[in-house]
């Protein structure tokens, strides 16, 4: 078993770190880069930084703020939301951050995950799936979880795959800040279905949670928000309770 990686999520808007229930009621949980470089300094293999409103806003994703992160932040570190083209991942890059993740560009144009990972490494780009459970089916959503696609979500994950998409962040919208745990069926069936690393996101709330998700969902790595922004879960403690587990980590 590869070692296993703890990745918190910052979702941003308008400056601020945000934390919403499935996807919704959003309330505030501090100041990204504060938050990013207390998570470098105590634990965390990597971040993972959303401009939430980017996409449904129709803004640019925040180069400034990455410059500043970039600064404060010594671990790899994923930005994302509204990008949909070459020159943002450029600056996206040039002002520091270490990969980028497309979610709704992607499912319009998949030729973008395709131009992305020739123009910059497939390393460095990472295709969100945000999914739901409709109709007895996983079903692949954009826009913030707003809009449904016709997308089976693993039939999408295997496309972004061959795309040359290097690594797969999959969030459940059913399980997202609930603290239930993850969807350990679908995300099972992604890291089974693809090669490359899959990114469990939606539902943490206790470490047995994160054991489950790497030991029955298979996952290569944990996202997680609300746990660690409000101090719920120390994520060194939380390392430290996998290894226990025999779970290899970072």
């Amino acid at each position: 078993m590869l070692a296993k990686r703890i990745i918190p999520c910052l979702d941003v808007k308008d400056g601020r770190t945000v934390k919403g229930v499935n996807f919704l009621e959003l309330r505030d949980a501090g100041d990204p880069v504060e938050l990013g470089a207390f998570y470098a300094q105590n634990g965390a293999d990597e971040l993972c930084f959303l401009d939430i409103s980017a996409t449904l806003e129709q803004r640019k994703t925040f180069a400034s703020l990455v410059k500043e992160i970039a600064q404060h932040v010594n671990i790899p570190f994923t930005v994302g939301g509204g990008i949909n083209g070459i020159e943002q991942v450029g600056v996206l890059l040039e002002s520091g951050a270490d990969k980028i993740t497309v979610n709704s560009a992607s499912v319009k144009n998949p030729q973008l995950v395709n131009d992305l990972a020739r123009q910059f490494g497939s390393q460095c780009v990472v295709v969100a799936i945000d999914t739901k459970w409709v109709n007895n089916q996983w079903h692949v959503f954009i826009h913030g979880g707003t809009q449904p696609t016709p997308l089976l979500t693993t039939d999408w994950a295997k496309q972004v795959q061959e795309l040359g998409a290097g690594e797969i962040l999959l969030t459940s919208m059913n399980h997202d800040g609930t603290k239930n745990g993850f969807a350990l069926e679908i995300t099972r069936q992604i890291s089974l279905s693809v090669s490359i690393p899959v990114i469990a996101s939606g539902g943490a709330g206790t470490m047995v949670h994160f054991k489950d998700v790497f030991t029955q969902g298979m996952a290569d790595a944990a996202l997680a928000a609300s746990i660690f922004h409000f101090k719920e879960i120390e994520i060194n403690d939380l390392k430290n309770y996998l290894r226990q587990n025999k779970i290899p980590m970072r």
